[in-house]
C-alpha cells in the first residue's frame, strides 16, 4: 500500500511540472529603457514613469495604484527618437531651499538627477509626463 502511495504521488508532482511548463518561461524580468523620477517640492511630488524595451510602461505617483500600459505607436516612436538625442551628464547638487523639484533619469544603466532640465532632456521628460498625465490618475 505504501508503494502505491510513493508512486502515485510521484505521478502527481510529475504531471504538475508537466502541465505547468518551466518556470523561466512565466517568470522572465523585463528590461528596463528609461526611468524618469520626479521628487520634491511643498507638496511631496513623487512620480515615476519606467518604461520597458518592450513598449509598455509602469506608472506610479506617491498617491494612487501602480499602472501598467504599453505606449501607442506613435508615442514609442517619440521616446525612441528624443531619447536618440540624449545627453544624460553630471548629477547636480541639491540648491538651497525646500522647494524644487528633482528630475532622476535613468537610461543605459546610469542614473542622474537635475534640479533644472538641460536642453536634451526636454523633450524626454516631457514625452514622459505627457504618458503618466495620460494613463495615470490625477494627483
Amino acid at each position: 500500500m505504501r508503494t502505491s502511495r510513493v508512486t502515485l504521488l510521484s505521478l502527481a508532482v510529475l504531471c504538475t511540472a508537466l502541465l505547468t511548463g518551466p518556470a523561466e518561461a512565466t517568470t522572465a524580468p523585463r528590461k528596463s529603457l528609461v526611468e524618469l523620477r520626479e521628487q520634491g517640492g511643498f507638496a511631496g511630488l513623487d512620480d515615476r514613469v519606467r518604461v520597458y524595451t518592450d513598449g509598455c510602461a509602469l506608472l506610479s505617483r506617491r498617491t494612487g495604484p501602480v499602472v501598467r500600459r504599453c505606449l501607442t505607436a506613435s508615442e514609442w516612436r517619440g521616446l525612441r527618437g528624443a531619447l536618440k538625442n540624449l545627453r544624460l551628464g553630471r548629477s547636480e547638487a541639491p540648491p538651497q531651499g525646500a522647494d524644487f523639484l528633482a528630475y532622476g533619469l535613468t537610461y543605459q544603466g546610469r542614473r542622474v538627477t537635475r534640479y533644472t532640465l538641460p536642453p536634451s532632456w526636454r523633450p524626454v521628460v516631457d514625452r514622459l509626463q505627457r504618458v503618466l498625465a495620460k494613463y495615470q490618475a490625477p494627483r
